[in-house]
Parts: C-alpha cells; structure tokens; sequence
C-alpha cells in the first residue's frame, strides 16, 4: 500500500495525472509557479523522489528527463480507500461511516460503480474478496499487496 502523497508530491503528480503525457521538471515548475513561490531544485527533488517511490518513471531527453505516471489518480485514490478500509477494526462500521459522509451524487457515482462491477463478478464468479480484487492497481511497484 502507498503511503499518502505529501502535499508537494500532490501538486506535484496532480499535474502529471491531468496532462496526461510526459512532462519535464521546467513545466512542472512553471505552472505551479502561477500558485507559489518554488525552486527549481525543489521540483527536480520532488519529481525524483516520485521516481524512487515508484510514481512516475522517466526517460532522458538531452541533459533533462520526461516523467510519466505510473498509475492514475482514480488507482491510487483506491488504493488509499483500500487500506484504510482493511486497516479498521470493524471494516463494515467503517463502510457506513463513510457512505454516511457522501453527497448524494458520490452515492449515486457509487451505485454507477457497483453496477459496473457486479456483472463482471457475475460472470467470473470471484468476488471483491477474491485476491483478484484487492485494487493494488494504485500500488507502486514492490507495494502491491502489502
């Protein structure tokens, strides 16, 4: 299980995710620039620091790197539901609570979810339980499954 992104590291991949192809550290850095006052070398530690957790990979381009994400937000956004959920002491209280805090259009983005999950169950016969579906999609690499 990934550990949660600090709020740099956020920043930081919340552009890779939405951008969507790969990106240098000066792009990085101009745009959350129009946020902040940030250097250089701040990106560039950040970015590598994603690159040796597992984040993002890259490819040299000249003297400078392009990154990439590894997995999407909605993966890693998973992921962190599924630990937290299998780290309560009582995972079906912990359900409740949490259906409990949704807005009626996360409710019904969750029906949505469901209903696009169940067929598929249906159809294999594994479950959500089953160590097929344990979402370790979100993981980095060497984390899936801890």
């Amino acid at each position: 299980m990934p550990r949660p992104l600090g709020e740099l590291e956020d920043a930081v991949m919340t552009r890779v995710w939405q951008w969507n192809r790969p990106v240098t550290v000066r792009e990085v850095l101009e745009d959350l620039q129009k946020e902040r006052s940030i250097a250089y070398t701040t990106v560039m530690t950040v970015m590598d620091n994603l690159h040796q957790k597992g984040w993002v990979r890259r490819e040299a381009e000249g003297r400078a790197y392009r990154y990439t994400a590894v997995s999407t937000r909605a993966a890693y956004s998973a992921a962190l539901m599924n630990e937290a959920w299998q780290t309560s002491d009582n995972p079906a209280a912990a359900l409740v609570a949490f259906f409990g805090m949704m807005s009626p259009e996360q409710r019904e983005a969750l029906r949505d979810a469901v209903r696009i999950v169940q067929p598929a169950e249906d159809a294999d016969g594994a479950g959500a339980s089953d160590e097929g579906g344990r979402g370790d999609a979100g993981a980095p690499p060497g984390e899936a499954g801890r």
